[in-house]
């Protein structure tokens, strides 16, 4: 069974409480018979709705294909955090590609969050924007780390808006005493990224994209048109953008090769009342720095939406509770007694450097994805950044091509247990407290 479909039920959002707080647009109809657009995009989540907009806005004929329904995905499953900066940090893109470049990864990322409070305001997207991310640290090695880092980032890209966070600050701060210290990034936040999501598809609907759910492209033939088919039809396009990040189905061999699905999970606590504000004395997102990292915030209706625990098969766990509920009680003892009203899995792509794999499969082919856990901004900059690259204008697509991403250890056989044995022991690392 796929992750495509082995997980959800077809066209159905997972039982997540983003969407049970937010109305779907559409449903849009299934692709039956031939199309010839301008371009093609597959995959609707952040990336392919980012795309899709910003090439309908140049007046471009787009069509966008999504196998389940838009947002389906990580896009619309995940944590919420709109990070500053890439997956890694400066010093670690400085000493693989150097000043220059990592100056301009570093705008890019600037701009990424700046696009998605723009595209917010534009179109009226109520995506509950918050201010505010903590890095949790839980060594004093770790928390001295993250105030070097955030001096440099201040002496060397004027970015002044983090806080050093010391052991008792951080505790008064989000009601945990297990962690050494952090920082808090006050020009970072979080979103509800499910309407984040359904706000972009219904603004590519109204520049003029065509929007077809639940029509998985089951082949790509390349050549001077690209042949996309699904189960009732095909589209041919000039140009295509494959927008897929851990859904990709084996559809591409390029991408399966620097791409690793993950499943990654979430439950949403039962509303915390006055508890809530003995944890929380603002209203902002934290994540900590285990290699499985733990992250969470505050929801708007006074519960906590926690993230935690991993698995790399093809099958969510049966008790996703369970799986998310150990770490949450390691975080906050004091809310032991505290139920989920709502737990549910997704899939994200991953890669061997942890930064995002951006890369020409054909001439006239795309892509972008493998965000690794870091994407809610960045994905909907790579969409942009795609469809400017498709009207020739590729600087900053052949900036983000560049980043080093390596291909996944091993051949189409080997490569996932290969990363899978290495997550787990890094995984190990983290229970062990090593």
């Amino acid at each position: 069974m796929s992750l495509l479909h082995g997980n959800d039920q077809p066209g159905r959002y997972p039982p997540s409480w983003y969407a049970a707080t937010a109305q779907a647009p559409g449903p849009y109809p299934v692709l039956a018979g031939d199309l010839r657009p301008d371009v093609c995009i597959v995959g609707g989540g952040f990336t392919g709705l980012s795309a899709a907009l910003h090439l309908a806005q140049t007046g471009l004929q787009v069509v966008l294909l999504e196998a389940h329904r838009v947002g389906f995905g990580a896009s619309g499953r995940n944590g919420g955090q709109l990070g500053s900066g890439q997956r890694q940090g400066q010093d670690w893109i400085e000493a693989r590609m150097g000043d220059g470049p990592a100056r301009a990864l570093w705008d890019i990322a600037e701009q990424a969050k700046a696009l998605v409070h723009a595209l917010c305001d534009t179109h009226g997207i109520d995506a509950e924007y918050r201010p505010g991310v903590v890095h949790a640290a839980s060594t004093r090695a770790e928390a001295r780390a993250s105030w070097d880092e955030a001096d440099k980032l201040q002496r060397h890209y004027g970015y002044d808006q983090i806080e050093r966070l010391d052991h008792d600050a951080l505790n008064r701060l989000i009601g945990s005493g297990i962690y050494t210290g952090g920082t808090l990034d006050n020009g970072a936040g979080h979103v509800h990224p499910l309407k984040l999501a359904f706000g972009l598809a219904r603004a590519a609907e109204a520049a003029g994209v065509q929007i077809f759910e639940q029509s998985e492209v089951r082949s790509i033939h390349e050549g001077a048109e690209t042949v996309l088919r699904t189960a009732r039809g095909a589209v041919r396009a000039r140009q295509a953008i494959l927008a897929l990040n851990g859904y990709h189905e084996r559809l591409n061999g390029k991408i399966a090769a620097r791409v690793l699905p993950i499943n990654n999970f979430i439950a949403a606590t039962e509303p915390l009342g006055d508890r809530l504000r003995e944890v929380f004395a603002r209203d902002v997102a934290v994540a900590d720095d285990k290699f499985v990292i733990n992250y969470w915030r505050p929801s708007a209706d006074g519960r906590i939406l926690f993230g935690g625990g991993e698995s790399y098969g093809d099958r969510f766990p049966r008790d996703i509770r369970a799986v998310v509920g150990k770490p949450f009680r390691k975080v906050y003892p004091q809310l032991a007694d505290v139920g989920f009203d709502y737990a549910w899995g997704g899939t994200l792509g991953i890669t061997t450097a942890r930064m995002p794999y951006f890369g020409r499969l054909a001439p006239n082919i795309l892509t972008a994805g493998g965000y690794s856990g870091h994407g809610v901004a960045l994905s909907v900059m790579a969409g942009k950044i795609m469809a400017e690259a498709a009207r020739g204008q590729a600087g900053q697509f052949d900036l983000m091509a560049s980043i080093p991403v390596a291909p996944l250890p091993g051949g189409p056989a080997l490569r996932r247990p290969l990363m899978v044995l290495a997550m787990t022991w890094y995984a190990l690392r983290d229970r062990l407290g090593l």
